[in-house]
């Protein structure tokens, strides 16, 4: 069963005009009031989250694991006028941007669980060697602390329409003894109200906890450590009760 992040065109089915104007406004919520110039995101993606940051006058640049995801980053970001500033890289080793810094250094998309708790906190270092002065760390994640809690084995997305054909998401979750977890994606396609393609996937996860990031972020000084939920334009009554949540640090 392959990865999801292999198939581009299906990762982004579920992105809309809203979506895309629900993370213009997260955005703009977290940037309110900072002198935001520069951002890298170091889980890029096909850049569906980071790419409305273009439209706020900030200079975006990414690097990803996936040539494929890249891609499809470059020709949205062409086809908004802008110059792609894309590299391929594991976020583990960011050499490739050598000496440069960035307001805000980013991980979108509940990327850092893809690796190791021990790799995240690399991970962190090496985000902090691009941070500017006075800049920020970024990071967008899934609450694993609830996931853990709660335990639930299904999660379901909203259907939604492509060219008026009916897609559905459903995610099982299976949790594995040695800590990490299996999200099994099943992706079905409605035409005439029935089913006439399937899609599966696989990814594998290392859930970590909120406290494993900030202390890392204290260690490494960042003492401005603010949480948000994921887009922060919707209110968090707790973090408990949140899926998503966000991170931003300054430096």
């Amino acid at each position: 069963m392959g990865s999801l992040y292999d198939k581009a065109d299906i990762y982004d089915l579920i992105e809309s005009e809203d979506r895309y104007k629900a993370y213009k406004k997260h955005w703009e919520n977290l940037f309110e009031g900072k002198k935001i110039v520069s951002m890298l995101d170091i889980s890029i993606g096909s850049g569906s989250v980071t790419l409305p940051v273009l439209d706020l006058g900030i200079a975006l640049s990414g690097s990803d694991l996936s040539n494929e995801m890249l891609a499809r980053c470059n020709k949205k970001i062409s086809d908004k006028g802008f110059d792609p500033d894309l590299k391929t890289a594991d976020f583990r080793d960011l050499s490739c941007w050598g000496d440069r810094k960035f307001d805000v250094v980013a991980s979108t998309g509940n990327s850092l669980a893809y690796v190791s708790n021990e790799d995240v906190l690399r991970v962190l270092e090496q985000m902090d060697e691009h941070v500017s002065d006075n800049g920020y760390i970024y990071i967008d994640i899934r609450n694993w602390d609830k996931i853990l809690r709660e335990k639930k084995r299904f999660y379901l997305y909203d259907p939604f329409f492509v060219n008026g054909e009916r897609v559905n998401l459903m995610q099982v979750w299976d949790y594995n003894t040695d800590g990490s977890m299996t999200f099994n994606l099943l992706y079905t396609f409605e035409k005439d109200r029935k089913i006439y393609r399937k899609e599966t996937f696989e990814e594998h996860y290392n859930p970590i906890s909120k406290g494993i990031i900030t202390d890392k972020l204290k260690e490494l000084g960042y003492s401005d450590i603010q949480l948000y939920s994921f887009p922060s334009n919707i209110s968090m009554d707790s973090f408990e009760n949140i899926d998503w949540y966000t991170i931003l640090a300054k430096r």
